[in-house]
């Protein structure tokens, strides 16, 4: 008896499932079917699948071409179930080709060719409304952008702005998009929601051009140049009736919200310092350092710490003041200050300058411990006076992280929102108006 065994999430089973599913049956006399657990898919950045394990498990069951199925819990997992099943081919959708090679040495490896215009994003698409994803600006994070959206069901990036046509076009081509093009008005014609990743001093005014079209939209930080403009970007969302992210990966990653919800929660205390780093260290030329109003440390990095600030402190300080060092025009380091009633706020950040990038929140009965880098929280302890009662806590923080904000967005659409709870209105007024009005003292 030859024995086939495939594996996949099955989610919103459908006819390419059960097609994938007669080919890998055909192959043998016997087929065993594994199905992603929901903590594994969580584990390897599959963030929002639709349906539960048991209800996958049973759909599964449901088509009848399965003999046997089993729960897929871990990496690794497949290697062991080839051997306790005895298995003699391992089949796999072509969209794998190669991944799974290293299999060949303990059975026959079949890549199967999927069945083309059937997908769970289709049938996603019928159930809610598809993002169709257009990206402004075509940098860095842009290119990082792409990526994280494949771990992000029910969306799809389709098209590249920048106003330099060229770069739009060879960035389409790399991560082969519908289309590129030069004209913003064109491109939030193909769209129905933006990631905003262009040069900072075009945040505003393209949030506001695609929130006036009706587009969802999600803002790389820093959102805007002032407290009113957030404002008017949040009120311009409720009158369109669509979704509005601030994009700080950290605010909706894991680990940070249970480590906000753990500091306010008195187990430390009363909070009386939030204290936060970033820094890293740029090569002369780059954006971040150009001396044109846009550059300097404050507008790239504090609105980490800041964001670490306002969630644990409030939105309404006393009093802030904050130290700089100037180079060539660019703050390239600073150190800030934002008094509250009963806690103080400080932070660190820098361009031309390297400090450890920890973050502490100091209670009146111990402290959280956050190692560098914090704004990649995937670890934290909860310290005390006495150090057996030390607490540890570890979360996995997948890929670069915009993977979260994007799912934020994806779940603000999905329940028909225009504002996050995890990132507020007031809190990014906060920020930006930290960002923008703390008084330089030489």
């Amino acid at each position: 008896m030859k024995s086939v065994i495939t594996y996949g999430t099955f989610d919103l089973l459908h006819y390419g499932h059960v097609r994938l599913l007669e080919r890998a049956k055909a192959l043998g006399d016997r087929l065993i079917v594994g199905v992603t657990s929901d903590s594994y898919d969580k584990e390897r950045g599959k963030l929002n699948v639709h349906d539960s394990l048991a209800r996958r498990m049973e759909a599964v069951r449901a088509t009848g071409l399965a003999d046997e199925v089993i729960v897929e819990e871990y990496e690794g997992q497949k290697i062991h179930d080839i051997r306790k099943y005895d298995i003699d081919i391992f089949a796999i959708g072509s969209d794998w080709v190669g991944k799974f090679d290293y299999l060949n040495e303990y059975c026959d490896v079949v890549y199967l060719e999927r069945t083309k215009g059937v997908s769970s994003t289709e049938l996603r698409k019928k159930e809610h409304e598809l993002l169709r994803i257009g990206i402004s600006g075509t940098g860095r994070i842009a290119r990082r952008f792409i990526p994280e959206a494949h771990f992000v069901s029910g969306v799809e990036v389709v098209g590249a702005y920048n106003k330099t046509l060229n770069h739009a076009a060879e960035f389409a081509q790399e991560f082969d998009l519908e289309f590129a093009t030069d004209n913003f008005e064109d491109f939030l014609a193909q769209v129905n929601t933006v990631y905003i990743a262009s040069p900072h001093q075009f945040h505003f005014e393209q949030t506001m051009m695609a929130l006036e079209a009706g587009k969802h939209v999600l803002c790389e930080k820093p959102f805007a140049m002032n407290e009113q403009e957030v404002h008017e970007a949040y009120s311009l969302a409720r009158e369109k009736g669509v979704a509005l992210v601030h994009g700080i990966k950290t605010a909706y990653c894991p680990a940070f919200e249970h480590l906000v919800l753990l500091a306010k929660s008195g187990r430390i205390g009363s909070i009386v310092d939030v204290d936060a780093s970033f820094t890293k260290l740029e090569k002369p030329g780059v954006r971040e350092l150009k001396n044109n109003g846009f550059g300097g440390s404050m507008l790239e990095l504090s609105a980490y710490p800041l964001l670490a600030i306002v969630k644990l402190l409030g939105e309404e300080p006393n009093r802030q003041e904050l130290f700089s060092s100037i180079k060539d025009g660019v703050d390239i380091f600073d150190r800030g200050f934002i008094e509250f009633s009963e806690a103080v706020g400080s932070f660190k950040v820098g361009l031309g300058a390297k400090t450890e990038g920890s973050l502490v929140i100091t209670g009146t009965k111990g402290y959280i411990y956050v190692p560098a880098p914090w704004w990649k929280t995937s670890y934290f302890e909860m310290r005390f006076e006495d150090a057996n009662a030390t607490r540890k806590y570890f979360y996995s923080f997948d890929g670069d992280g915009l993977r979260y904000e994007l799912l934020e967005l994806v779940n603000l659409v999905s329940k028909g929102k225009t504002e996050s709870d995890v990132l507020t209105e007031a809190e990014t007024a906060f920020i930006v108006k930290m960002q923008n009005s703390l008084e330089y003292i030489d």
